[in-house]
C-alpha cells in the first residue's frame, strides 16, 4: 500500500519535481517504478522474515515485526501530515499492526499455556503393567473399565493419533 501511495504521488511527476523531493538516485535506478526498499534504499529481502521453526522464537520476532512498522507508519505520518489523503491509509495501516500485534500476543500466551500444562506420560516399564503387555495392574483404587481406559490412553497418547 505504502508503494502504491509512492506511485500515486509521483506518477506525474517532472525531472524538476523528482530531483527536487531527493529522489534522483531511486529515479536513476528505477524511474518512478515502485521497488520495496527502505528509506536508505536496502533492497527487499527474505532476510528480514526471520524464523526459527521454533513457535515462542517465531511468535516474538512477529510481535517485533509489527511493533517496528508500526512506528514507521507513525514516522510516515509525522512527514505527510499535511497531506490527508496520505495520512489516512497510513493511519489505517498503524491501526492494523496493532490489531496484528495483539492476535499475536494472544497466540503466544496460548502457546505458552499450552507448553505449561502438566505433561502425562505412560510406558511399560511402569510397574503399572505386568509381563510388559501394556495392561495394568488391577489395584484397589481402579476397577476393570478404569484400567481399559488407561490402556487405551497409552495406546494412543490420548488425543487420538496413535502417536507414541
Amino acid at each position: 500500500m505504502v508503494g502504491t501511495i509512492v506511485h500515486q504521488l509521483t506518477r506525474n511527476a517532472s525531472i524538476e519535481e523528482v530531483e527536487r523531493g531527493g529522489l534522483s538516485p531511486y529515479y536513476t535506478d528505477h524511474a518512478l517504478g515502485v521497488y520495496p526498499q527502505s528509506a536508505g534504499g536496502t533492497p527487499f529481502t527474505a532476510a528480514y522474515i526471520a524464523v526459527k521453526g521454533e513457535p515462542i522464537a517465531d511468535l516474538q520476532e512477529d510481535l517485533a515485526a509489527e511493533q517496528k512498522a508500526r512506528v514507521t507508519y507513525e514516522t510516515l505520518i509525522d512527514l505527510c501530515r499535511d497531506h490527508p489523503d496520505v495520512v489516512d491509509p497510513l493511519k489505517f495501516l498503524r491501526e492494523r499492526e496493532v490489531v496484528h500485534f495483539q492476535r499475536f500476543g494472544e497466540a503466544l500466551r496460548g502457546v505458552q499455556d499450552k507448553l505449561a500444562q502438566k505433561k502425562f506420560y505412560m510406558n511399560s516399564d511402569s510397574p503399572m503393567f505386568v509381563n510388559n503387555n501394556q495392561m495394568p495392574v488391577n489395584t484397589n483404587n481402579m476397577n476393570n473399565n478404569n484400567n481399559m481406559n488407561m490402556q487405551n490412553y497409552s495406546m494412543n497418547n490420548g488425543c487420538g493419533c496413535n502417536r507414541r
